[in-house]
């Protein structure tokens, strides 16, 4: 079977030319070579391509790695696999040429980070996934986390909306705790990360452009991330950037313009429709109806509309007398469909890998800067968009109140309507939010092979992550927000919130690795220690506008402390049966010295069956078969709002709280809530996995399945009157517990010198449930969770033991025939014949049941096409949008304005915002991106290689939802950031 290829670099284009001048046999010697193409193992290759260089034929391996192939005696031979390295291997009038190929980055000898070490992909025991970026759609990302969308089984990522800083929420086979935080724990460069964020920054991952990740490596079991003891129940991220490499200098730049456009809005009655329902529910002569305006309105577009945004990205990388370096730059300007919302970001970063005395000392050294303006809009304009009257105008020419923007006012008075809603134009405009950043992220690690003792090394790493952020959030005199929310009327006000944070970091471990040939063993044990300590101080300083009057402030200083020993022994036997145990004691400041330190082990085997002896036969179209088996207990102690829950502490009630004596008023000091006995929360894995590869790794995938269950979860809990003088306190009760299985599978199915076709699927399953939640084990008992727009403190969900977290708590709506909501008619689920709390009922989760995801790719010659699909099913999102603009009675007022209603639905006279009827499906098929480009890899002399792109991001949603997005992390959709469809075109230079 032939291949053609085509591609033909300028450098031999001008060979020949020259040729054809200056010699008369323009033709080389045609020879038939012949030989094998091998791996490492001396397997033989079946399917590799073996290409003339400069030619337009070529030809495969067959199943013993043999080929033949016609050739000039002087031309150059190339060997390619998918999952090798090629070679290039001049003839030299040779008829005989054998050749080895390597293993590449993406094939079982992938070298993987494991936490404090490395290991081969093909000896990791626990269920580690790797995802590197320049496998997917490059220039698609605005931040880290965006990469990681649909790219591996059971990590779920949701985009918070279309933010333009990005951010969203992260989730590693479910959540594991109700208070504490179920953030994955992020290290970046070997630097673990704070979870808690920034003032001005609300997205941690903001300052890590996607251009300079080389790779996420996921830890998801226990048996994997035990390793980080106390900060790993909820799974680990370590983030690798790229590095300088020996050699000539690289220049890489990356550049792309996107224009961003709302995918969807809210559908809601225009004016003339808005008119119609006054005059027929309230009638023309009613006071409603003279509220009307004379305008057409359409209040989304004046506060959500298109924008553009672009993304550069500088890169040079090299060796400067013996020293790698990499230095980068890159400046964002990502500008939000909701009007005034950007971000500007500048990065720079450098990275030095010297090595000295013959390789045996390692230096990696690296340092991250970041800048960032943030400009923040108030995001209640987004909800009052949908509800404000369409009839009235932005503006009131002449009006001299709240600037001249429409404001609901006392007949005939400049008095504002305190309890009506504010115009959203005013609340975009008349608003300012802007907070600069200053952050800046670096480590230096020393590794050092013990020259008495090779297979000894120590090593070193000092981190830090500083960051120093202000933010201004204004409301300009005598804007119409003024006028609801200030202690004076119409004075504006600057809230100013400032914020340093310091996270040191230092980790030190021996580690010492060898092969012994007569026991056919391999060991590797590593012992270590790590201080981490992180400080914050910050305060909040408000003032009035013009005069500057302090009317509020706030300060703290807090700081955590986290001490550790750790250990783990990998031992491998005949490279066949693996074991991996892991032991680590962590301390933390959180509490007392009675309760502070915990111990979290993990053990691991693991069994190549592909290497056993009956196996034999099956490598010749298998290349792996791995069993895992793992159990392990991680901790968690990071309640991020409370850094000393187990101390009596006391909060300063100013301005709010004071006390007079005489004509003199005293601050008052507010008890916190306080356990002095409150403890590591644990939570226990067992995994069991599968990982499998044919076709020389043209196929590979794993399959899993685990069991997590969380005791003493840390739970913030309501406390009878009286006894600890405040209302709720984090405490230790109850438990919860995650299984589910992963699946995911990749796939080559065409690779030839012609096409490539890369496809990758993969689906989770997983099933979360509440298994004790209180001491007395009150089957009724439940803690309400789950605020919602409209009425006073109504709520929708709640923790209830034998559902899973954050379930809906809501009446079972009863229908007529035609399938309509009878209004107020709920199901008497007790049959005692009223209608009460006892009758709500527990029903579906915000959280999908099923995640799934498919991207593929193809290279056709110099083209590139790339597509990702990813589906939820079965979460489900009250509908808070439609709940709160659906009832007749909210139309009019008697206070003297109007409200808008939105055109689905049924309308009922009265708001039933604890009806079932506004819980909604939102399972979607979503897709993501589409790409199309197209390289030029031979540009001057073989020097520069330049790809063009266009794409687009989420153009289309298929779901039965029928808000703005059925894509809601916290399961109720209210003022939720709009998701746009973003269009980019894009360029990526290599030098």
């Amino acid at each position: 079977m032939e291949h053609v290829h085509l591609k033909t670099g300028w450098k031999t284009v001008l060979t020949l030319l020259a040729s054809l001048f200056f010699v008369l046999d323009i033709s080389a010697q045609e020879i038939t070579v012949q030989g094998t193409v091998k791996d490492t193992y001396g397997e033989p290759i079946t399917g590799a391509n073996v290409i003339v260089k400069g030619k337009t034929h070529g030809t495969i391996t067959d199943i013993d790695g043999h080929y033949r192939i016609e050739t000039p005696s002087d031309g150059i031979l190339t060997f390619s696999f998918v999952g090798y390295n090629s070679q290039e291997i001049p003839i030299n009038n040779r008829t005989q040429i054998d050749v080895i190929l390597k293993e590449n980055v993406i094939s079982l000898g992938e070298v993987v980070a494991i936490g404090y070490g490395t290991v081969k992909k093909s000896d990791a025991t626990g269920a580690v996934t790797t995802v590197k970026p320049d496998d997917i759609n490059k220039g698609m990302a605005t931040s880290a986390q965006d990469l990681l969308v649909g790219q591996t089984p059971g990590v779920v990522v949701t985009i918070n909306g279309g933010k333009p800083e990005g951010g969203g929420d992260i989730r590693i086979r479910g959540g594991s705790s109700l208070n504490a935080t179920n953030d994955p724990l992020i290290v970046i460069d070997g630097v673990p990360v704070d979870n808690s964020g920034v003032t001005g920054m609300s997205n941690p991952l903001s300052m890590i452009p996607p251009d300079n990740i080389e790779s996420f490596t996921i830890l998801k079991d226990a048996s994997a991330t035990a390793i980080y003891g106390s900060r790993a129940s909820n799974g680990v991220i370590i983030i690798t950037t790229k590095k300088g490499m020996s050699g000539k200098p690289q220049i890489n730049f990356n550049a792309n313009v996107s224009v961003s456009t709302p995918h969807r809005k809210v559908g809601v009655l225009d004016a003339s429709e808005f008119r119609g329902i006054i005059a027929e529910k309230l009638g023309m002569n009613s006071q409603a109806y003279g509220l009307l305006g004379d305008s057409n309105t359409k209040w989304q577009d004046e506060v959500i509309g298109t924008r553009v945004s672009s993304d550069y990205n500088l890169s040079v990388g090299g060796q400067l007398k013996m020293i790698p370096y990499r230095v980068s730059a890159t400046y964002t300007n990502q500008n939000g469909i909701l009007k005034t919302s950007s971000m500007d970001r500048t990065t720079a970063s450098i990275s030095l890998t010297p090595k000295f005395f013959n390789n045996t000392l390692s230096i990696n050294a690296n340092v991250k800067g970041l800048y960032i303006r943030n400009q923040f809009a108030d995001e209640a304009a987004i909800g009052g968009a949908v509800s404000f009257d369409p009839t009235q105008p932005v503006k009131v020419p002449g009006q001299e109140i709240g600037n001249g923007y429409f404001m609901w006012l006392q007949p005939g008075t400049n008095a504002v309507i305190g309890i009506a809603p504010l115009n959203p134009a005013s609340l975009i405009d008349d608003r300012s939010m802007k907070a600069d950043v200053w952050r800046s992220i670096g480590n230096l690690q020393i590794d050092y092979i013990m020259p008495f003792l090779p297979e000894l090394r120590a090593n070193l790493n000092l981190g830090y992550d500083v960051s120093k952020s202000t933010q201004h959030n204004k409301m300009f005199p005598n804007s119409p927000i003024t006028y609801k929310e200030n202690k004076k009327l119409g004075l504006g006000q600057d809230e100013k919130l400032s914020q340093l944070k310091r996270n040191q970091l230092l980790d030190f471990y021996l580690n010492y690795k060898n092969h012994f040939e007569e026991i056919r063993s391999d060991l590797d044990v590593m012992a270590g220690y790590s201080w981490q300590r992180f400080y914050k101080d910050g305060a909040t300083n408000t003032l009035l506008m013009p005069d500057g009057e302090l009317w509020y402030y706030k300060g703290y200083a807090d700081h955590l402390q986290l001490l550790s020993f750790f250990g783990r022994i990998n031992y491998t036997f005949q490279d066949t049966y693996l074991l991996t145990f892991t032991l680590r004691g962590d301390a933390t400041s959180r509490f007392s010295k009675d309760n502070r330190w915990g111990t979290f082990p993990a053990l691991a085997l693991g069994w190549k069956i592909i290497n056993e002896p009956f196996m034999q036969k099956a490598t010749n179209f298998m290349n792996e078969l791995k069993l895992r088996l793992g159990y392990g207990i991680t901790g968690q102690q990071d309640i991020s709002d409370n850094y000393f829950p187990y101390l009596p502490l006391y909060s300063l009630g100013f301005p709010t709280a004071s006390y007079p004596f005489g004509d003199v008023y005293y601050n008052t000091l507010r008890p916190n809530g306080y356990d002095p006995n409150i403890k590591w929360e644990e939570t226990t894995t067992y995994n069991i996995g599968i990982d499998f590869g044919f076709l020389n790794n043209r196929i590979s995938g794993s399959l899993d399945y685990y069991y997590r269950k969380t005791n003493d979860l840390i739970s913030r809990i309501p406390v009878p009157a009286g006894s600890n003088l405040t209302n709720e306190i984090y405490t230790n009760i109850g438990s919860l517990r995650n299984e589910g299985i992963e699946f995911g599978i990749n796939a080559k199915p065409i690779v030839n010198d012609r096409v490539q076709w890369d496809i990758g699927f993969n689906i989770a399953w997983n099933s979360n449930k509440i298994t004790k939640l209180n001491k007395s084990n009150d089957p009724d008992y439940y803690i309400p969770v789950g605020g919602i727009s409209g009425g006073t403190g109504n709520t929708v969900q709640a923790h209830k033991v034998g559902y899973p977290a954050f379930s809906y708590l809501l009446y079972e709506q009863v229908y007529d025939q035609e399938g309509k909501p009878i209004e107020g008619l709920y199901v008497d689920r007790n049959g005692d014949g009223i209608i009460d709390e006892a009758d709500k009922r527990l029903y579906k989760s915000r959280d999908p049941k099923v995640v799934m995801s498919i991207t593929s790719k193809v290279d056709f010659f110099n083209f590139d096409f790339g597509i990702a699909l990813r589906a939820n099913l079965g979460n489900y999102v009250y509908d808070n949008v439609l709940s709160n603009n659906s009832s007749y009675s909210a139309i009019y007022n008697s206070a003297g304005y109007l409200n808008n209603l939105v055109r689905r639905g049924t309308k009922f006279q009265n708001p039933q915002y604890m009806s079932d009827y506004y819980l909604k499906n939102a399972g979607f098929l979503r897709c993501d991106n589409i790409t199309l480009g197209y390289t030029w890899n031979n540009l001057l002399q073989d020097k520069l290689k330049l790809r063009l792109y266009g794409a687009v991001q989420n153009p289309f949603v298929i779901t039965k939802y029928k808000g703005l997005d059925p894509e809601v992390f916290s399961g109720i959709d209210n003022n939720v950031y709009p998701r746009p469809t973003t269009y980019l075109l894009g360029v990526i230079i290599t030098y």
